[in-house]
Formats: C-alpha cells, structure tokens, sequence
C-alpha cells in the first residue's frame, strides 16, 4: 500500500513539471505582430502617400481684353479670342479670313465678318449646343486691323489717312493725328459720314472752330468706320 502511494505520488510530480516547464516556454514566446504595410517604394526611398502634392486643375485660359466698342462690326484680318466657359481646349485665337469666315474646334467655316462680338458668340453658341450642354461663349476682338475698325480722314487736312479706332476716339484727335487744316480748307463745313443700319448718314462739325477756337461741343465721338471730311474753300 505504501509503494502504491509513492508511485502516485512520483507520477503526480512529473505531471507538475512537465506543466511548468510548457507554461514557461509559453511566456518566453513573444506574441506574433502583424506585418506592416508595404509602403510603395522609389529610388530615393519609401513613399508616403499622404507626402505626395495632388496635381493643379489646368488653369483656365485668361480672357484678353477688348479695344473696340460692342457694336463694333468684325472684318476680315481682325484677330478674334473665342473663349468657351469651362471648356479651355475650345478656347482659341483665331483671325478672320479673308472670306470673311473663321474656324475653331467643333465649329467649321462660320460667318464673322459683319457681325459685333455678341452676335457671332450667339451664333458659336447654337453650333456648340450640339456638343456641349448650355455652352458660353464670349468672343473678345483682340487685335481690330480691318477697315471697319479705321477711322478715314479725307479732303483738306495735311496728311488725309485712315487710323486704327481706338475707343473712345473723337474728331480732334483724329484731325490733328492727320496734320490738322490746311490754309484752303473750309473747316466749319466739315461732316462725320456714318453708317447707320446699312445707310450713311451725316453729322455736320465745324472742324475749325473746334481746332482755331476750341469748341468742344463739335469733338463729336467717332465710331469704327466712320469717314471724316473736311471740304474745299471756294475762295
């Protein structure tokens, strides 16, 4: 009975050590950590996504600025900005033809010449509306060089020529831009020739009393195309 009860108890021990001994060898084990990402990786080194600059929206080109009144009439040789809203790649400078036509992306072979600004952009804007949904279009007249945008003075001035208008140009700049009177001028029967809805029409300006004595009143404003003529003296 007593050798029965040593055995027992020697079993009993070498199940106890057994179990410290995996109980040890368990608390030494270091618990297992997840991998890190992969960051993605260059040249120079690790790439940090939120390090990387987002790339600019392409600007949007910039509207140049207009140097001729809106009811100018477009002619051929004028250059033209069409500028298409939140549409930069139909954005173009394009001149007027001699045929009196231009041509941009989406829009072939259009009628400019003898319209103003708005109306061509209007008449771009129907064209456009097939492609693009509510398109605005603004068309911007950025180097006028056709003879409706020349102001011409003929007759007895010094040097009769035709001038490049310039808004807000008016009869004593244009005269004394050619020379001023000559002696057998009759300035006082001076006119400003105009068309008006197709017709011409006449402004009378005493041309000499606005340049010998300073009458302002007859430093009427010109428009493109107007013609300024200053007659002959009969004696």
């Amino acid at each position: 009975m007593q050798k029965q009860f040593s055995a027992l108890n020697f079993v009993a021990l070498l199940t106890l050590f057994w179990a410290t001994s995996v109980w040890s060898q368990a608390t030494k084990t270091p618990a297992t950590s997840p991998a890190p990402a992969t960051q993605p990786s260059t040249a120079q080194g690790t790439v940090n996504p939120a390090d990387t600059p987002a790339q600019p929206a392409a600007p949007m080109p910039q509207m140049a600025s207009s140097s001729v009144a809106p009811d100018y009439r477009i002619g051929p040789g004028d250059s033209l900005q069409i500028f298409v809203w939140r549409n930069p790649e139909l954005t173009q400078t394009v001149p007027v033809r001699p045929d009196g036509k231009i041509s941009t992306p989406l829009v072939e072979d259009m009628v400019a010449v003898g319209k103003t600004p708005s109306q061509l952009a209007r008449d771009i804007e129907g064209v456009l509306s097939e492609y693009i949904r509510s398109p605005q279009v603004n068309v911007i007249v950025t180097n006028p060089v056709s003879a409706f945008s020349q102001v011409k003075v003929i007759g007895q001035v010094t040097n009769p020529q035709s001038l490049p208008y310039r808004e807000g140009m008016r009869v004593l700049d244009a005269i004394l831009a050619s020379g001023g009177l000559t002696e057998f001028a009759a300035g006082n029967r001076g006119k400003i020739v105009r068309k008006v809805d197709g017709k011409d029409t006449e402004l009378r300006v005493k041309v000499e009393d606005l340049v010998n004595k300073g009458a302002m009143k007859y430093n009427l404003e010109l428009r493109p195309g107007d013609v300024i003529v200053v007659p002959q003296s009969f004696f």
